[in-house]
């Protein structure tokens, strides 16, 4: 049987795609997605973990038709991420389906896709910008300020869960799951927005351009309260 064929709505979630897909790479050549078809066939998700944010990243693609084969709107698989990039026709506006690799653990826990509800008074994206610029300002200062033989692997990483690990406010959220927004290109943008949605033990971070979702061991939001999306 031919692999799959998706059909994407149009050049510029191919070039979105494209990108997502070689942020990842960057932090983790061997890395891995899963794609689920989703809203009938009309949409893809296509879900990332890169290493450094332990955090899952997802990136919503739409489709501008089923995809072609005999392939249904059950198409749910695990790929490696460099061969869906190869895959990905800007020009054509299609995506061809690598064949399934085995599934890192991550792969097998995804968040719900429903029952999401708003957090009340999260920072905006400006802000959440803002606090990650200087969270990196702080690690700069901090790593600069150790001498050269204490810059090693274990302290740089000490020094980096310290910063990343913060709460943003009292959303019980770590700055980890903003920095990840940032480097993954989903806060780009004076005009971006992103607001925090929740479900149960999961937390998304969403914008226009991805989402950064995080399970944490509590369900609890610290003062932030939660309304109906």
């Amino acid at each position: 049987m031919s692999a799959p064929v998706l059909h994407v709505a149009d050049a510029g979630e191919a070039a979105d795609l494209a990108a997502f897909l070689g942020r990842l790479l960057h932090y983790d050549r061997a890395a891995a997605v899963r794609l689920q078809a989703q809203a009938g066939g009309r949409a893809l998700a296509v879900f990332g973990r890169p290493p450094s944010f332990e955090v899952l990243a997802v990136r919503a693609v739409r489709l501008l038709k089923p995809y072609e084969y005999g392939i249904d709107d059950a198409l749910d698989v695990t790929v490696s991420a460099g061969e869906l990039l190869d895959s990905v026709d800007e020009a054509a506006g299609t995506v061809t389906v690598p064949g399934a690799v085995t599934g890192p653990p991550w792969a097998g826990m995804l968040p719900p896709q429903g029952g999401w509800r708003r957090a009340e008074d999260f920072p905006d994206a400006r802000a959440l910008r803002a606090l990650v610029r200087a969270a990196v300002v702080e690690f700069r200062s901090r790593v600069g300020e150790l001498a050269p033989e204490a810059r090693t692997r274990t302290e740089l990483d000490r020094v980096g869960r310290e910063i990343w690990s913060r709460e943003i406010g009292s959303s019980g959220v770590p700055v980890r799951v903003a920095h990840a927004a940032v480097s993954l290109g989903f806060l780009r943008g004076e005009s971006a927005e992103a607001d925090l949605l929740v479900a149960g033990a999961w937390v998304r971070l969403r914008t226009a351009y991805g989402a950064v979702v995080l399970r944490r061991a509590s369900g609890g939001l610290g003062g932030l309260s939660v309304s109906p999306v």
